[in-house]
């Protein structure tokens, strides 16, 4: 799963466990389109039949829509997702609705120029906007924009849907990297920041393991062998056990993403839930409401892999802080990000709608 789609998971889940109940409605590229049910909620997908910027569109997609919003009190949208902001105005369905503002819009500047009117009217004629941190709704023009309607409600994890690693799986993993590495796991994008990441792992002893594919995986494995960075270690896409494992074994998390189109940062909260000290940079976003500098991990700034290779160093080569700090960034977690304090949260925004 990305980002979006785990946050999706973690509130349907936790709002259908409380008798609540719960459809969400996607995309997909493949053939089987049956309604299913994952943890207690339904997932309808509607045939994705072409992309345009990076965004899935679909002809059908109308048609699931307006069936599945008879019957419902409350529709939340995910946003960026301007096919919804279409289907929004197309069906005319009067109910109460919830935005979740996942991100700006940062790298498609044209076609930007294009979808600007029809964002402010989806934005404007909506119930209420969700910011995911006080950060990003801090530096957003547009969160700003519609202040009025904004609350800010943190993404929330719950550790109970991570699965258990088996020993077998674990030693396996151990055999491999030791217990002493640094781990990176996201999806392998152009804002994830990595090539500054293999640049800050030249001449350095510790290992980097790197869990997830993408566009850039090609590009990043050549650079890689360009400079020689036999300690590097790309793993593809693994399983939910074995990033587990993963997680479980690591030294500490790097998180070098270095534009604002990261705007939250799931693996730096996993990170924080299974108690390791992160390294992340400044980008003014939701990365730094999770990882503390100081307190938490280490911040640095984006795109600087002198700053980053020094951070790395230094958490290396103080183990006992970087134990304490993942301590306490196990606490945040426990305290502020998890799944339980978050569908609450929503909980009571959609009574207050349904109130209202």
């Amino acid at each position: 799963m990305g980002g979006v789609e785990q946050v999706i998971h973690q509130l349907a889940r936790g709002i259908s466990t409380l008798g609540i109940n719960t459809h969400v409605l996607s995309l997909t590229s493949g053939r089987e389109l049956k309604t299913i049910k994952i943890e207690g909620y339904f997932v309808h997908r509607a045939q994705c039949h072409f992309y345009v910027a990076s965004t899935g569109f679909s002809a059908t997609v109308f048609h699931h829509f307006t069936q599945l919003s008879k019957d419902v009190d409350i529709i939340h949208y995910h946003y960026p997702w301007p096919l919804m902001d279409l289907v929004h105005f197309v069906t005319r369905v009067k109910k109460p609705t919830v935005v979740t503002y996942h991100a700006d819009i940062v790298r498609q500047k044209h076609l930007f120029n294009i979808y600007r009117p029809l964002q402010e009217r989806f934005l404007n004629s909506v119930d209420k906007i969700i910011a995911t941190s006080s950060n990003y709704y801090a530096s957003s023009p547009v969160l700003q924009k519609f202040a009025q309607k904004v609350s800010v409600i943190p993404i929330g994890l719950d550790k109970a849907t991570y699965p258990e690693p088996s020993v077998e799986k674990v030693k396996y993993w151990h055999q491999r990297f030791g217990s002493k590495f640094f781990l990176f796991v996201g999806v392998l994008r152009h804002y994830k920041g990595l090539h500054t990441l293999l640049k800050a792992s030249e001449n350095v002893e510790f290992p980097v393991v790197i869990v997830g594919n993408g566009p850039l995986e090609k590009s990043l494995k050549h650079h890689a062998m360009k400079l020689g960075l036999s300690q590097v270690h790309f793993l593809g896409y693994l399983s939910n056990e074995d990033k587990v494992a993963l997680l479980t074994l690591c030294y500490g998390i790097v998180f070098p993403s270095h534009l604002r189109s990261e705007a939250f940062g799931i693996t730096l909260l996993e990170g924080a839930m299974f108690g390791k000290p992160m390294i992340s940079s400044e980008i003014g976003t939701g990365t730094t409401s999770i990882n503390i500098a100081g307190e938490t991990g280490l911040v640095v700034p984006p795109a600087d892999h002198h700053a980053l290779k020094q951070a790395m160093l230094y958490l290396w080569q103080h183990p006992d802080e970087a134990i304490a700090m993942g301590k306490r960034s196990k606490t945040k977690y426990q305290t502020h990000f998890t799944a339980d304090r978050m569908v609450k949260s929503y909980i009571d925004i959609y009574n207050q709608l349904l109130t209202a």
